[in-house]
C-alpha cells in the first residue's frame, strides 16, 4: 500500500486537525472538508486519504450520534427508508472509488473540492424553526438519501452541511433536529464505506486511530454545544481550506 512516511509532527498535526474537525462537524457539518484536504496536503494517495478519513470520521460521528440519542434528539423511525437507501448508495460509491483508483481520483478531487467550496460560498443559512415538509419520507430517501449515500461512499466531505439543508428544505425539520438526524445518516454512510475500505486494505491505521480518538472527543464537545446553543456555520474556514487544497492539486501536484 503506497503511503508517505509518517513523522511524529505529521501525526500530531493531523490528530489536532481531527479534534477541530470533530468539533466543527458536530456543530455545522463538513469536518471532512478539513481532514481530507489536510491528509491530501501531507501527501497521502487519494484512496488512502479517503479510507483513513472514513474510519476516523465514522468513529467521530458515532460519538456525536450516541450523544444525540442519549439526550433524546433522534427520531430513527422517521428516516428508516433514508438509512436503507443511504447504505446502498454508500456501498456503490465506495466500490466505484476503489475501482477508479488513485490516478483518476487525483484528477477528480480538485474539481469536486471547488464545486463543494462554491456550494458553501453560495448556500443560504438555515433556519432553526420547523416548516411544511415538501417530500414524504420515502420520496426523501429516493431523491436525497440515495444520491448522498453514493456521494458519501465515493468522496464524502460536505455531507454534514448538505444533509441538514436537505432535511430542513425537503422534510421541514428545524435545524437542531436536522443536525441530529444527519449524524445517523453519516454514521451509516461512513461506517459502511469504512468497512469496505478496511477489507480492501486502504486504511493507514496509525493515523486512523490517533485521529479517531481526537475526532470522538471533538464530536462529543461539539454535539453538546448544538443541543444547548443551536448550530452555527463555519463556512469561511471550510471554503478557504478547500480552495487552497484544490489550487495545490491543480497547479502544484
Amino acid at each position: 500500500m503506497p503511503v508517505v512516511e509518517l513523522t511524529p509532527w505529521m501525526i500530531f498535526t493531523l490528530t489536532l486537525v481531527a479534534f477541530v474537525a470533530g468539533y466543527i462537524s458536530s456543530i455545522a457539518g463538513a469536518g471532512g472538508l478539513i481532514t481530507l484536504p489536510i491528509l491530501l496536503w501531507f501527501g497521502l494517495p487519494p484512496i488512502n486519504a479517503l479510507a483513513t478519513n472514513k474510519v476516523q470520521s465514522a468513529l467521530g460521528t458515532l460519538s456525536s450520534t450516541w450523544n444525540f440519542f442519549r439526550k433524546g434528539q433522534l427520531s430513527l423511525k422517521e428516516i428508516r427508508y433514508s438509512l436503507l437507501f443511504a447504505l446502498l448508495g454508500s456501498v456503490g460509491g465506495t466500490l466505484l472509488a476503489q475501482r477508479i483508483g488513485n490516478e483518476a481520483l487525483l484528477q477528480l478531487t480538485p474539481v469536486m473540492l471547488v464545486l463543494i467550496a462554491l456550494y458553501f460560498l453560495l448556500s443560504p443559512r438555515m433556519s432553526d424553526s420547523c416548516s411544511q415538509a415538501r417530500l414524504s419520507p420515502l420520496s426523501f430517501a429516493l431523491v436525497a438519501a440515495l444520491p448522498m449515500g453514493l456521494y458519501g461512499g465515493f468522496f464524502g466531505p460536505g455531507m454534514g452541511s448538505i444533509l441538514p439543508f436537505l432535511f430542513v428544505y425537503l422534510s421541514g425539520y428545524h435545524l437542531r433536529k436536522a443536525t441530529a438526524q444527519t449524524k445517523v445518516m453519516i454514521l451509516v454512510i461512513n461506517g459502511v464505506s469504512a468497512v469496505l475500505f478496511i477489507l480492501h486494505g486502504d486504511v493507514v491505521w496509525t493515523l486512523a486511530l490517533c485521529m479517531s480518538m481526537a475526532q470522538m472527543l471533538g464530536a462529543r464537545l461539539g454535539s453538546n454545544r448544538v443541543m444547548t446553543h443551536g448550530a452555527g456555520l463555519v463556512q469561511p474556514l471550510i471554503i478557504v481550506t478547500t480552495l487552497l487544497l484544490a489550487i495545490k492539486l491543480l497547479f502544484f501536484p
